[in-house]
């Protein structure tokens, strides 16, 4: 019951977080000049197109944009009602892309869930391959293992992942006949899930996977294995080691336990820094993430949908950071939950 309570105390902050987010997302958005709109009927007032001038004016009022700004970010949110009502982010209305011309919904539909499915497969490569090579980089410190995981790490990190992207693109098709770009053939595109359609994805995953996890499996790796290594020169681990345990089950029952939390504690930032670190990688490979479409959207001020993309960042960070610290609470019981973190 206690984790409960912890978990839904949690849950609250998360909530609370993510309005003071959504304020500040707003009014970035609408600090500098202008915005899509305004850009546009100063264009249209220059050619002398009055027509799309009514229609860009009209869009002003029809979305409440020829209001003080505090007024704009209470309809965007739905607190207060607007020209139709409340209809806003908690009411499900995403707004209205100016740039598209389509509803916010309907351009980041498919582009939210292939972006949470490619980050998740890029997260579970990371804990993959960094737990495993981090702990035998550890446990066979200064030896040919540790050097060898200690260069494929350095590697890693060192090569930009646009670089590696195009590497990947070349070789994977013309070795291993790797579909080029995409998250799926285009035969499948807008068509619902099935077993074909999930094949195609799963191996359309496997170049991007490989690449937006490499940077983040090569860091995590370097500071589990120095994390443990830490661990593995306290007095405990010699008193153990002194008392005839086991090599192995001396390392799994204390000091990988200990040298765990900062690895599950990197779970809020891993989600977040994954989307936004693979905008360009999403680009270069052509994916129907929502990384290009944030891009574009920010580009053009389009304000509705650069917030809603942004809000949807933060909502990972924010949810990354909830289950991580859940985990660290279960993980390590010196960390108490009486309703605060302390």
């Amino acid at each position: 019951m206690e984790i409960l309570r912890y978990a839904i105390y949690r849950f609250g902050t998360m909530l609370l977080t993510l309005l003071v987010v959504s304020v500040m997302v707003f009014a970035i958005i609408n600090l500098p000049p202008g915005d899509y709109l305004s850009n546009q009927i100063a264009e249209l007032r220059a050619s002398g197109q009055s027509a799309g001038v009514a229609k860009a004016e009209f869009l002003r009022t029809e979305y409440a944009l020829d209001r003080p700004l505090y007024q704009q970010y209470l309809i965007w949110v739905g607190f207060i009602p607007g020209p139709h009502g409340f209809s806003g982010l908690i009411q499900g209305n995403f707004g209205w892309s100016f740039e598209f011309d389509q509803p916010v919904a309907e351009i980041v539909g498919d582009s939210l869930w292939l972006t949470v499915l490619v980050n998740l497969a890029a997260v579970l490569f990371v804990y993959l391959v960094a737990l495993p090579l981090g702990v035998i980089a550890a446990a066979r410190s200064r030896t040919w293992v540790d050097y060898t995981s200690a260069f494929v790490g350095y590697l890693g990190l060192a090569t930009p992942n646009f670089l590696l992207a195009l590497i990947l693109f070349y070789y994977g098709h013309k070795y291993f006949d790797l579909p080029i770009g995409g998250l799926m053939d285009p035969i499948y595109e807008g068509e619902p899930l099935s077993w074909d359609k999930t094949k195609s994805i799963l191996i359309h995953l496997i170049v991007p996977t490989f690449v937006i996890g490499t940077s983040g499996a090569a860091a995590m790796m370097q500071r589990l294995r120095a994390n443990l290594l830490d661990e593995l020169g306290k007095p405990y681990v010699e008193t153990a080691v002194a008392k005839g345990m086991a090599p192995a089950r001396m390392l799994t029952k204390y000091p990988l336990r200990m040298a765990f939390n900062p690895f599950v504690a990197d779970i809020g930032n891993l989600l977040p820094s994954m989307v936004s670190g693979s905008v360009l990688v999403s680009v270069v490979l052509g994916l129907q993430t929502i990384g290009p479409t944030l891009l574009t959207a920010l580009k053009t001020q389009d304000l509705f949908l650069s917030a809603f993309v942004l809000m949807f960042v933060a909502l990972l960070t924010l949810m990354g950071t909830m289950i991580s610290d859940v985990l660290l609470v279960l993980l390590d019981p010196r960390i108490r939950y009486e309703g605060r973190e302390t």
